[in-house]
């Protein structure tokens, strides 16, 4: 693949998912919540401060996923300040944040060791990895808070498109890696199926999908 194109895909990616996290706050304020998994919150902080401190990326995604990193700490902002006001959360706010911090605590080594694990030191298994489960996290928040709170149509389409431009990506340089093809069928699934999810219920709620940010 040429070095333009490999660029353009991933500043496209890295503009798709910056668009994300930049809607997400916005939604998390405008409603006074949360609108990313907590879990998920926790492996995105650790995989991006692991690849912008410790296994340094080359440009442009370096700068990427710094910029990144300061996006999530204001989400991580929102779940310490919201999180303990969803009224269907299971734990007590003691609890609550004891369960985030070890989320915190945990995920950083556990991202280094898979970087070694699998020699992947640009963190390709664990940034997929991840981003499936975040998939299906943010299908499993939909259901749980039983209404679009915290979410719009625009933050599950850039997730989706951010995401399928490093699938291909990656597929085009690395074919051969049967399990990271795997789960880039296993992302593309559960995205497409949030996204319907996701309009079905701003449909239910008498709002217009397209007019909501």
């Amino acid at each position: 693949m040429p070095v333009w194109l490999e660029w353009t895909f991933k500043i496209s990616s890295g503009l798709l998912w910056t668009a994300v996290y930049a809607l997400i706050i916005r939604r998390g304020f405008k409603e006074k919540t949360y609108g990313m998994p907590v879990a998920a919150l926790c492996a995105n902080l650790a995989w991006e401060f692991v690849f912008s401190f410790i296994y340094k990326w080359d440009a442009p995604q370096n700068i990427i996923n710094v910029v990144w990193l300061l996006f999530d700490l204001v989400i991580l902002y929102q779940v310490i300040r919201y999180g303990t006001r969803e009224g269907n959360s299971p734990l007590p706010p003691g609890l609550f944040y004891a369960g985030l911090a070890f989320g915190l605590a945990v995920a950083i080594p556990v991202i280094i060791l898979m970087a070694r694990e699998f020699n992947d030191f640009h963190g390709k298994y664990s940034a997929f990895g991840q981003n499936f489960m975040m998939s299906v996290l943010f299908i499993g928040m939909l259901a749980q808070r039983g209404s679009s709170r915290g979410q719009s149509l625009y933050i599950a389409l850039f997730k989706f498109v951010g995401t399928l431009l490093p699938c291909i990506l990656c597929y085009v340089k690395h074919p051969d890696l049967q399990l990271l093809n795997f789960v880039y069928i296993a992302i593309f699934v559960a995205d497409v199926a949030y996204l319907f999810m996701l309009h079905r219920c701003l449909r239910r709620e008498g709002i217009n999908p397209w007019t909501r940010l």
